[in-house]
């Protein structure tokens, strides 16, 4: 069973930076392509950063010159470093597996509460 857990989510204030982790299990991590979403408050979950199994990313364009998606295929982990947050960044993030179609609802782990205000 496929198991994600992620992590260092808070309260942050506007123009700082977070480090988010994920750690996941239950799958052949080093061969799948992982992604971070985030469901901003009474909207859908979406897609903002994914990276290959041999760690090339692509990000939503408005994201990219903020916010940087790596992995250790070592230690089954992916992160997410953000850097001048804004509040519009404010929602639960949470990690993935990148595949076609939709992610069933009971894949996805509890996620991570980032919150950006002063």
């Amino acid at each position: 069973q496929m198991h994600f857990v992620e992590s260092g989510g808070g309260l942050v204030q506007p123009g700082g930076s977070l480090t988010l982790s994920c750690t996941a299990s239950g799958f052949p991590f080093g061969t799948t392509s992982m992604g971070w979403f985030r469901r901003p408050p009474g909207k859908q979950r979406e897609l903002i950063a994914q990276i290959t199994e041999s760690g090339d990313p692509t990000y939503t364009d408005n994201l990219k010159e903020r916010f940087t998606i790596s992995r250790n295929n070592g230690n089954n982990m992916v992160y997410l470093q953000m850097h001048n947050v804004k509040p519009e960044d404010t929602a639960v993030y949470y990690c993935n597996r990148i595949i076609v179609g939709p992610i069933s609802d009971g894949d996805w782990g509890q996620g991570t509460q980032v919150t950006v205000a002063s």
